[in-house]
């Protein structure tokens, strides 16, 4: 079953997996050290990893390597700038409003404070 990426790294365990393994390769046991979970647990997130095609597992010796494959990533990176694009201009948007509001009153003529818009 091929898995979708937003599936992998929508679980923390997983980031984290995704985040050592940017750093080098490990073996299963090294990965699976660094959390307080079984070893069948980690195998089934390296699992859906690969199935997402976010790591490649590689036999060396008896050994099974795990490496990062981030370039599907991207697919996240573009969904994500639509919607910080669209916050950005809200936010923008916003900052106008909240200045215009702002600005120093004007004494008019008679002496009477009136705000400037």
């Amino acid at each position: 079953m091929r898995r979708d990426v937003f599936q992998a790294i929508a679980d923390p365990t997983r980031r984290r997996i995704i985040s050592m393994l940017a750093q080098q390769p490990l073996n299963l046991n090294a990965v699976a050290e660094n959390f307080e979970v079984s070893r069948p647990a980690i195998s089934k997130h390296i699992k859906i990893l690969t199935e997402c095609g976010l790591i490649t597992i590689r036999q060396k010796g008896r050994e099974r390597y795990c490496e990062a494959k981030l370039e599907k990533l991207t697919e996240v990176s573009h969904w994500v700038e639509q919607y910080r694009q669209f916050w950005e201009q809200k936010l923008d948007a916003l900052e106008t409003y909240l200045d215009s509001i702002q600005q120093p009153a004007v004494v008019n003529k008679a002496g009477k404070k009136k705000k400037r818009f």
